[in-house]
C-alpha cells in the first residue's frame, strides 16, 4: 500500500439504563495508541449518540469523509461479565426500549424478509488476539436487537460496497466503575483489561486489513 492504513474505531454514549458507557474511555485509549505497528495506520475515534437516527446519519457520512479501511466497534453489554466477539448482526430491532432520545422503534426487523449478516472468519482472529491477554472473551451469535446490533447491521452493509470498508468488527464490553475498575462482584474486567484487549485486535485487525486489500479487496 503506497499510503497507511485508516482504522475507524467507534463506541457509544450513555443510553437509558446506563448512565455511564466504558466504550467512550475505551475508544479515547486506543485512539491515543502509539506502538511501531501502527506508525503508518491513522486511527479515528468517534462516539455516536444513541439514536438510529444518528447511526444512520453518521456511519455513512464518515465512512465518505474518512474513506477507512476497517471499522472496529464497541459497545456495552452490561449483563455480561466477558468480552463479547459479536459474529453477526440479527435482522432484529426492540419496540421496547427507547433510544437515548426517547424514541422506539417502529418495526421489529431492520430489513423485511433478510436474514442474519454474518461479520466473517476473522471474527476467530480477534477472539484468538483478545485471549493472549488474559481477559475473558467468547464469540457471540447474537448482539441484542438494539443499538448495538443496528450499527452491527449497518456497518456489514457498508463492506459489501464497492468502496466500503475491508472488514468491520463489533465487540461488546462488560460495565466497569467510572474510575476504570471493575463495576462489582459479577465481573473482574477493568478498563486497563479492556484497552489490552482492545490493542491486541486493534492489531490482528491491521494485519487481516492489510491481508484483504492484498488479497483483492476494493483499494482505497
Amino acid at each position: 500500500m503506497s499510503e497507511g492504513l485508516r482504522i475507524l474505531v467507534t463506541g457509544f454514549g450513555p443510553f437509558p439504563g446506563a448512565s455511564f458507557n466504558p466504550t467512550e474511555p475505551l475508544v479515547k485509549r486506543l485512539t491515543q495508541l502509539r506502538r511501531p505497528a501502527l506508525d503508518s495506520v491513522k486511527l479515528t475515534g468517534h462516539i455516536f449518540h444513541v439514536t438510529y437516527q444518528t447511526v444512520d446519519r453518521e456511519l455513512p457520512e464518515l465512512i465518505a469523509r474518512l474513506n477507512p479501511h476497517a471499522l472496529l466497534m464497541f459497545g456495552l453489554a452490561s449483563r455480561t461479565a466477558h468480552l463479547r466477539v459479536e459474529t453477526r448482526a440479527r435482522n432484529a430491532v426492540t419496540t421496547h426500549l427507547p433510544d437515548a432520545d426517547g424514541i422506539r422503534a417502529q418495526k421489529t426487523s431492520i430489513v423485511h424478509g433478510a436474514d442474519a449478516r454474518p461479520f466473517g472468519p476473522h471474527t476467530a482472529n480477534l477472539l484468538h488476539a483478545a485471549r493472549t491477554t488474559g481477559i475473558d472473551a467468547r464469540l457471540s451469535r447474537d448482539a441484542g436487537a438494539y443499538l448495538c446490533n443496528y450499527l452491527s447491521w449497518r456497518a456489514i452493509e457498508a463492506t459489501q460496497q464497492p468502496a466500503g470498508p475491508a472488514l468491520a468488527s463489533f465487540i461488546h464490553v462488560p460495565l466497569i466503575a467510572r474510575d476504570g475498575t471493575a463495576f462489582d462482584a459479577t465481573s473482574d474486567v477493568t478498563l486497563e483489561q479492556l484497552v489490552d484487549a482492545g490493542e491486541a485486535m486493534l492489531l490482528e485487525l491491521v494485519k487481516l486489513t492489510r491481508r484483504a486489500i492484498v488479497q483483492g479487496a476494493e483499494p482505497h
